[in-house]
């Protein structure tokens, strides 16, 4: 199925926003939805489809590694699969920085949003790691 690139900036952008609400399976179902839809302005060139498909795969995987650490074996397997969540955030950021610096995308400022967020997320799950870290090896003792 094809999709429609150059969508305006408003279609490249949405947050599912309740306030009070954190759930972090949501958060990266947001994330991964706006990784789409601003994949879809990028402009219609052989390098902004090299872009834009390598941003899908690296920014929707977070999404579903983390279904896999809920559903770990042994702590030893969730700190893996978030430690494979948090590889592919950093991996994002550098796409998506890269198709805002040339630029490939007309969306910036969605960019720019998602950019924040990619950040947040990375902070979360370096914690996340660094606590589940600490518990392991404080129940080895």
């Amino acid at each position: 199925m094809a999709y429609k690139r150059n969508q305006t900036i408003s279609d490249a952008w949405e947050v599912n926003e309740e306030p009070g609400v954190y759930n972090l399976s949501d958060r990266l179902m947001d994330f991964s939805v706006n990784i789409i839809r601003v994949s879809r302005t990028f402009e219609n060139s052989e390098a902004a489809q090299h872009i834009s498909n390598q941003l899908l795969r690296a920014g929707t995987s977070p999404m579903a590694n983390h279904a896999e650490a809920q559903s770990a074996e042994s702590k030893k397997d969730f700190i893996h699969k978030m430690k494979i969540c948090l590889k592919e955030l950093r991996e994002t950021e550098r796409w998506l920085s890269l198709a805002r610096r040339v630029p490939l995308v007309q969306a910036s400022d969605a960019v720019d949003k998602l950019l924040e967020e990619n950040n947040q997320l990375i902070r979360i799950f370096a914690k996340s790691i660094q606590t589940a870290q600490a518990n392991q090896q404080s129940h080895k003792r």
